[in-house]
């Protein structure tokens, strides 16, 4: 895939260059600091996938995309920005752009949105090809089919159950799923340095997020579990992605009964949640 990055902070596309080029058939083909400098260059360039910043200093990042579509550009666009204003992205939305990425730079959520807008330019030129077999009366190849879409699907309505959907951590999350379903591993066996290209440190990083967001899911899950006693497929659940003592002892917490909650661990989430 070929890549073009427009943002006005210098650092910015130097980032997000080493995280797509990491990937042996991602190549940045240019970058701006300026709406102008990308207008011109995109005339001139084949660019699969565009990532631009909200807010430029010469034009919006909005009103950038609604131009380059009004001239009939093919590419796809990605918008960068640290605004979590809901009209504004609404209206980015609507100007045509395939997902936000938010600042700072979380290197798994670039990776996981970049393969999804990668994944649907793939389907579109088979889809293309097809059509002109058809058009040609030879017969047309079924699709691919993504084995593990009904289980992803799954684990995400488990995350919002859990209320841990918007969470930062939640990309790391649904990540990891992705690995192990894809690669039918469990968690104890990723090696997230090769899998994911990251040092020790980054990898520290990934853990934080997601044990923060799994905390609070833990929270929230044991005040569902308060207001639903006795229903036996959240307390299976419960055990399935805290094992029920942690979520026990986060309900006593909640209520003052005890003064520290429960605890949580990775290997038993992920591979509970996998699993479920």
């Amino acid at each position: 895939m070929n890549f073009y990055i427009i943002d006005d902070d210098p650092a910015i596309p130097l980032v997000l260059q080493q995280i797509l080029e990491k990937e042996a058939a991602n190549t940045v083909v240019g970058i701006a600091h300026t709406a102008q400098q990308a207008l011109h260059d995109l005339l001139f360039m084949h660019v699969d996938i565009v990532l631009i910043d909200l807010l430029l200093p010469d034009l919006s990042g909005i009103n950038l995309v609604q131009q380059l579509k009004a001239r009939n550009d093919q590419s796809r666009f990605i918008m960068i920005s640290q605004v979590r204003d809901a009209d504004l992205r609404a209206e980015a939305y609507q100007a045509g752009i395939e997902f936000f990425i938010d600042k700072p730079i979380n290197v798994i959520e670039v990776k996981m949105v970049v393969e999804k807008v990668a994944q649907s330019i793939q389907m579109t030129r088979q889809l293309t090809d097809i059509q002109s077999l058809v058009d040609g009366h030879l017969p047309a190849q079924p699709l691919p089919v993504n084995p593990h879409q009904d289980e992803k699907d799954r684990i995400l309505s488990i995350l919002k159950i859990l209320g841990i959907s918007s969470e930062a951590g939640s990309a790391d999350i649904l990540s990891v799923c992705q690995l192990m379903l894809d690669q039918q591993l469990s968690f104890r066996e990723i090696d997230f340095h090769q899998a994911y290209h990251i040092t020790d440190h980054e990898k520290k990083i990934m853990f934080q997020r997601i044990r923060r967001a799994i905390k609070v899911g833990l929270t929230n899950f044991a005040h569902l579990c308060m207001d639903n006693m006795g229903d036996e497929i959240i307390v299976e659940r419960a055990n399935l992605l805290f094992e029920y003592k942690n979520v026990r002892n986060e309900m006593l917490y909640l209520e003052g009964s005890r003064q520290t909650g429960g605890k949580t661990s990775l290997q038993h989430f992920f591979d509970g949640l996998v699993q479920t």
